[in-house]
């Protein structure tokens, strides 16, 4: 299903998106299709695992090898995680979400990309990343809001 969804968003960004011909690639592509990444992203969420690089490498690496043969380092697959987060967000939204009823429940969390300290060395979301604020304190990263229906959808 996430491959269907990459290459139907794949083609309409290039349909509607304008292209330089000036600009080079420096990098090759890589060997994880978009949709192995969304997919890795969606499985690490319903898991129950709370570190994606305990689940990267022990379940993907070693367990789920049969299923991603063209596995990318930890580092390359944090990298990556950028290029999809705007398809990974749309897929959630337009096929993995549940219908509002009328009910609602809300509920938000911070995303922490690095601590306070590193704001001005960190790379990984250089640009789309801000500083909030949350009962916890200051951090920098991304806030995730949730709402759910009384089905729990």
């Amino acid at each position: 299903m996430t491959d269907d969804f990459c290459k139907f968003f794949d083609a309409l960004m290039k349909k509607y998106t304008m292209k330089s011909d000036t600009k080079r690639h420096y990098h090759r592509n890589s060997t994880m299709s978009k949709a192995e990444i969304m997919l890795i992203m969606i499985l690490f969420h319903d898991s129950g695992y709370r570190c994606l690089k305990h689940f990267y490498l022990e379940k993907v690496c070693k367990h789920l090898r049969h299923l991603f043969p063209k596995v990318v380092s930890y580092n390359r697959f944090v990298e990556l995680g950028k290029e999809v987060a705007i398809p990974l967000a749309l897929f959630i939204k337009k096929v993995l979400l549940g219908k509002c009823t009328g009910i609602s429940f809300l509920d938000s969390t911070p995303l922490r990309v690095c601590r306070n300290q590193r704001i001005r060395i960190h790379k990984v979301f250089k640009g789309i990343t801000q500083r909030g604020k949350c009962s916890m304190g200051w951090f920098f990263g991304f806030k995730l809001h949730l709402i759910c229906n009384e089905k729990g959808e």
